[in-house]
């Protein structure tokens, strides 16, 4: 397949990407560079440098590629960075998701395999969340990835789209060379490992009241490389409609720390501050739908592996790409 890939040079659509050209596909990558990383690009893509927010160059290079099916994964990621600025997220997510849309009719592309969020369900009714759960965010970054969500499910039912959303919990790990470099960085894991590299003195730990064992948010991790299976298994299957990815079993913030100790064998001290704004004490994904229908099993998604391999990528990029 020819496939057109929005963020491909960021974490996950690096790794996606790295994924579908070692399974003999032909990628284009689309990419802005703002906060994706040319050297995260495989010199065996063709790298477009534009933004989904220029409507014309994003259709230019659509209708020139001649793609068989999309992989969006370009967004804006960060919960409190939305809560700051909503505006940035929905011109970027929103009007950027809208522009793609309009570029793939006007090439007649009809597939799309989107990367949702489970930030859509904000504080969700019943845990495990399968893909019935009632989608109420907490924060304008799922409520962007919602509204693209069901912009696309009305152009699917009017125009013809075949839409897959991706709605997926907490990414981490590495593969190989490719891994996460976020500036700035809010996600719990590679902050940890900065501790541990002497880059930072002591971990942010966000609130230690939650209605949780601990007392700390539970989250549900999982390893980049069977996100980016998940997302393969999607195109090749022709699979429409929402699946969420996860491993169904949550690991508390402690418990995180706890595993980051162990496998750097580094103190990482850490400190306790106020909860961050729109954070849900519990999220945990039901894959019972991925796994019957798209056949996907986490095969690398065990806490102390996802540790160790974001651990390998970070000493041997200790500043990032």
């Amino acid at each position: 397949m020819r496939i057109f890939v929005t963020g491909g040079a960021g974490y996950i659509g690096s790794v996606t990407s790295q994924m579908l050209l070692d399974g003999g596909h032909d990628l284009v990558i689309f990419d802005n560079l703002e906060r994706g990383h040319r050297a995260a690009v495989n010199s065996r893509a063709r790298l477009v440098v534009g933004d989904l927010r220029e409507r014309d160059e994003l259709r230019r290079a659509v209708r020139e590629a001649q793609p068989d099916a999309i992989l969006h994964f370009a967004a804006y990621a960060l919960v409190g960075e939305s809560m700051a600025d909503p505006m940035l997220y929905y011109r970027n997510n929103v009007i950027g998701g809208l522009n793609l849309i309009e570029a793939m009719l006007d090439a007649n592309v009809r597939r799309i395999v989107f990367s949702s969020s489970c930030a859509t369900y904000g504080q969700p009714e019943r845990v495990p969340i399968d893909e019935t759960t009632p989608q109420n965010p907490t924060n304008p970054y799922g409520h962007s990835k919602l509204v693209l969500e069901q912009i696309l499910t009305w152009h699917a039912e009017r125009k013809g789209l075949q839409p897959c959303f991706l709605r997926y919990f907490n990414a981490c790990g590495a593969k190989g060379d490719l891994g996460e470099d976020h500036e700035p960085e809010a996600h719990l894991i590679p902050n940890l490992l900065r501790v541990a590299l002497g880059q930072r003195a002591q971990a942010e730990l966000y609130g230690n009241d939650y209605p949780t064992p601990d007392g700390t948010c539970i989250r549900d991790y999982v390893h980049v490389c069977d996100l980016a299976d998940a997302h393969i298994r999607a195109l090749v299957t022709n699979s429409t409609g929402a699946f969420n990815l996860g491993t169904g079993v949550g690991s508390s913030v402690c418990e995180v720390l706890a595993a980051c100790r162990r496998i750097t064998r580094h103190p990482i001290p850490a400190a306790i501050l106020p909860r961050r704004p729109g954070d849900p004490p519990m999220l945990v994904a039901s894959g019972d739908k991925a796994r019957q229908v798209l056949g996907w099993v986490p095969a690398y998604s065990t806490l102390d592996r996802m540790v160790s391999d974001a651990w390998t990528w970070h000493q041997r990029h200790p500043h990032g790409y």
